[in-house]
C-alpha cells in the first residue's frame, strides 16, 4: 500500500496568493484538484493524448508554457516507419484555452497550420485535430468506475505540479494520414491522457512510461518526483487503480535508446522492448528541450494492493527521457 495521502474531495491546488496549497497534496483515483493557477511566467498548462491503434501510434499535445504555447501533432506508422511530426510555437500561447479541473471543458489550440480542439464531459472526450496531412477525429469513452491516477508533486510551495494519467481508456474513431483514411476500434485500441498543470523549476529531467492492454495498464514515473514524497507509479486491472508508492529504478542506455528498459521496485519489475525511438530537441537559447520516446512492448510483472502479481506481457505503449529548460 502507498504511504501516501488519498484525496476523496473536491480541493484547489494554490491558496489565494498562489502558493501550493498543503492539504491539495496527495493523490486521487479521479480528477478532484482545481488547478487555480496565478501569476505568470512560470506556469506550464498541457493536454497530451496518447492513441496506440494495431497500425499507428499518434501523439497530440496542446501546450502553454506562459510565454509561448507549444504544439504537436505526431503519427508514426507502426509498419513502414513512417513518421508525421508536425509542432509549431505560438508567442504568448495565444489561441489556447485550458479548463481548470482534468475532464470538465474544453481544450483549444491553434498555430502553424495546426488546430486541436478537446471536448471534456462525464461520458468522455472527443478529440479532433488538424496538421498538414493528418486529420484525427476521436472519442474516448469514459466507463463506469474507471479510475486515473492524479498526483500532487511538491518541489516547494512555490514549485509544484499536478499530473493526471489515465491509462488504457477505450478509443475509437478515425485517422486520416495524406488522404488514406485508417479506422480506429475500441476492440484493441487504447488512449493515454497526460494533464498537467503547475509551476516549474527552471530545469528538469523526467521519465515516464504507459502500457495498456485488453483488462490491464501500467503507469511508471521517475526522477522528477524523487525527494518529494509523491510518486505517480500505479498498475490498473479492469480500471481499477492499484496505487504504488515507491521510488521505482529506471536502468536504460542512453547511447542506444533502442535496448531494453527496465524499472524495478519492490511492487514491479517491469521490463520495456523498444521498436521505435522518436527523438525531439529545441534550442531556443535559455529555452531548450530534447525528449527520447520509444514505442514498445512490455513484459514483467507488478503487484496490486494485495499482493497478486499481474502479468504485463503484451501491454503496448511507450517510454521516455525528457529534459527541459523551460
Amino acid at each position: 500500500m502507498t504511504h501516501e495521502n488519498e484525496i476523496t474531495a473536491p480541493v484547489d491546488l494554490c491558496l489565494p496568493g498562489g502558493r501550493l496549497r498543503p492539504a491539495a497534496v496527495g493523490w486521487s483515483r479521479r480528477p478532484v484538484h482545481r488547478a487555480n493557477l496565478r501569476g505568470w511566467g512560470r506556469n506550464k498548462r498541457w493536454e497530451y493524448w496518447g492513441v496506440v491503434t494495431p497500425t499507428h501510434i499518434v501523439g497530440l499535445v496542446a501546450s502553454s508554457l506562459d510565454y509561448a504555447g507549444v504544439h504537436g501533432v505526431y503519427v508514426l506508422d507502426r509498419a513502414t516507419r513512417v513518421e508525421i511530426d508536425r509542432g509549431t510555437v505560438v508567442p504568448l500561447a495565444r489561441g489556447t484555452a485550458f479548463p481548470l479541473v482534468s475532464g470538465a471543458g474544453p481544450v483549444r489550440a491553434r498555430g502553424g497550420g495546426i488546430s486541436i480542439d478537446i471536448d471534456q464531459d462525464p461520458a468522455g472526450t472527443t478529440i479532433r485535430a488538424t496538421a498538414p496531412g493528418v486529420e484525427v477525429d476521436l472519442v474516448v469513452p469514459l466507463p463506469a468506475g474507471h479510475e486515473s491516477l492524479a498526483v500532487v508533486v511538491p518541489w516547494s510551495t512555490r514549485r509544484f505540479q499536478y499530473t493526471v494519467k489515465d491509462v488504457g481508456r477505450p478509443v475509437r474513431g478515425t485517422l486520416r494520414v495524406d488522404g488514406v483514411e485508417h479506422p480506429v476500434a475500441e476492440a484493441d485500441s487504447f488512449a493515454v491522457l497526460d494533464h498537467g498543470r503547475g509551476r516549474w523549476p527552471y530545469a528538469i529531467r523526467w521519465n515516464w512510461a504507459a502500457g495498456s492492454g485488453p483488462g490491464r495498464a501500467i503507469q511508471l514515473g521517475g526522477r522528477w518526483t524523487d525527494g518529494t514524497g509523491s510518486t505517480e507509479n500505479g498498475l490498473f486491472v479492469d480500471g481499477r487503480l492499484h496505487k504504488i508508492g515507491d521510488e521505482l529504478r529506471w536502468e536504460y542506455d542512453r547511447s542506444d535508446w533502442l535496448r531494453p528498459w527496465r524499472m524495478t521496485g519492490e511492487r514491479a519489475a517491469v521490463d520495456f522492448h523498444p521498436f521505435h525511438e522518436k527523438v525531439s530537441r529545441t534550442n531556443l537559447g535559455v529555452v531548450g528541450s530534447e525528449t527520447h520516446q520509444c514505442f514498445g512492448h512490455f513484459t514483467g510483472w507488478a503487484a496490486t494492493d494485495d499482493g497478486e502479481r499481474v502479468d504485463l506481457d503484451g501491454l503496448v505503449g511507450w517510454a521516455e527521457e525528457a529534459r527541459n529548460r523551460w
